[in-house]
């Protein structure tokens, strides 16, 4: 059971992630997002992170060059691919960088979820998140959520992680629904675009806890 806390900016939302339990903590590094890092900024907040949580950098549709200087940056023990990178592509990455990889896959219907099956052992997670509207500027975190009725059909041996328009007060929901194993939230627990909130944040994993722990007993 995984919860990731995306997005995170400053120290003190960093440190509420880590001390409310996150799991892992995302990093983003794409210039058009209001979340977005420069590379001494993040090289400073995963510092303060090594050794607490799993760091994920996330990129769109990255060079190399720009992939390196990144990593050498950050030091990721992840790497998130939020573009529109191909199976060849995330291989290609996975295998030059020895890291594990996240791809996030645009989610509005049916045909979008058969895509999973190409990126299958290929990636080691599959992020499920809303397709963005037509003419956004952002891949993600766009607050959106998508039917979650659709991951009915989902193959159970694919690693998924639920996205998109999640927040405190319907992430139990939503794991109940789709008995997902990891969850991730960016915008559901800002202020404003970009600010964390560390209350939200802090109610956000204390449902998804929640949450999880009832899925277990309700399993055994």
């Amino acid at each position: 059971m995984v919860i990731k806390i995306c997005g995170l900016s400053t120290p003190a939302t960093l440190d509420a992630a880590i001390a409310a339990g996150a799991d892992m903590v995302g990093f983003v590094r794409f210039p058009r997002s209001p979340r977005h890092l420069g590379l001494e900024r993040g090289r400073e907040l995963s510092e303060f992170a090594r050794g607490r949580v799993s760091r994920v950098l996330l990129v769109v549709d990255p060079t190399d060059a720009e992939l390196d200087e990144a990593i050498e940056a950050l030091a990721p023990e992840i790497l998130q691919l939020h573009g529109r990178e191909t199976p060849e592509r995330v291989a290609e990455i996975r295998a030059r960088t020895g890291r594990p990889v996240m791809k996030a896959l645009g989610i509005a219907e049916a045909a979008d979820l058969a895509r999973a099956a190409d990126y299958a052992g290929v990636v080691d997670r599959l992020i499920l998140d809303a397709k963005p509207p037509r003419g956004a500027v952002l891949p993600g975190g766009n607050g959106l959520s998508f039917d979650w009725s659709l991951l009915d059909g989902l193959d159970p041996r694919l690693d998924v992680m639920l996205s998109g328009g999640l927040d405190p007060a319907n992430v139990a929901e939503a794991i109940g629904q789709t008995r997902v194993r990891a969850v991730d939230v960016s915008s559901g627990v800002e202020a404003r675009p970009g600010e964390k909130d560390p209350d939200k944040i802090r109610a956000f994993i204390e449902a998804a806890r929640a949450a999880f722990a009832q899925q277990d007993r309700t399993a055994s």
